[in-house]
């Protein structure tokens, strides 16, 4: 049984306010089917999901959970948009200097932080290191989520009495993989398999002039990071 389709069709029914009951009734079904297949207890066939799909307008790929895009487009690297090109979905005008400043230190270091893990050239370290870093923005997310009760929980996969144990456990075995692999000790991963990793020789100096646009950001996320650890 698909997981993702009764967990879409109830996501999208909530956000647009709709009851069971209109819903059952404009697609042709009774509400207790309709109920049915929201939870999942039973499955319907290819015409409902295709018919369910018309009605939110929303693609079968999306209902399936086979794309995260409401069209089911398989995004590509051309595809995003880079974050100049932000315009009208930017707020930040609206919320403070503070905000702009750390979206900006944060998003200048990131560009480092790729352009250094692709030197490595090792897809293992660049994986960890996405990973890790998607599953912070994923908690993120989550915990700007959950500041309205009234958001749907059926928004994720997992609840939230799940969800916050199982990435953090996520995040804590990508950096262990992380510290396994540049601290040599590759053989015990995957098999072995994780290839070599190129050295990088980093220096303020190096930093500023390979990064003369970004460098001083990444630096001073490095000093507020450390300004707030213990010691």
């Amino acid at each position: 049984m698909n997981t993702h389709f009764p967990r879409m069709i109830s996501l999208l029914r909530k956000e647009q306010k709709l009851s069971q009951k209109q819903v059952a009734a404009d697609l042709g079904i009774s509400q207790a089917l309709l109920s049915h297949y929201e939870k999942g207890i039973r499955e319907c066939g290819l015409d409902f999901v295709v018919r369910i799909a018309d009605y939110y307008s929303v693609s079968c790929d999306y209902l399936l959970g086979r794309s995260p895009d409401r069209s089911g487009t398989v995004l590509t690297a051309e595809d995003l948009p880079d974050i100049e090109d932000v315009g009208k979905e930017s707020a930040i005008g609206s919320t403070g200097l503070l905000v702009m400043l750390n979206k900006k230190l944060i998003s200048n270091s990131l560009y480092i932080i790729f352009d250094l893990a692709a030197r490595t050239k090792n897809r293992f370290l660049i994986s960890q290191i996405s990973n890790f870093l998607m599953m912070a923005v994923y908690r993120c997310f989550r915990m700007l989520y959950a500041t309205n009760p009234k958001n749907s929980a059926a928004m994720f996969r997992l609840p939230n009495a799940l969800a916050e144990g199982y990435a953090d456990a996520a995040m804590r075995g990508c950096a262990a993989d992380l510290e396994c692999a540049v601290s040599g000790e590759a053989g015990i991963l995957h098999g072995g398999e994780i290839g070599e990793i190129e050295p990088l020789a980093v220096t303020t100096q190096s930093l500023g002039a390979d990064y003369p646009l970004f460098s001083a950001s990444l630096l001073n996320l490095v000093k507020n990071a450390e300004e707030h650890l213990p010691h």
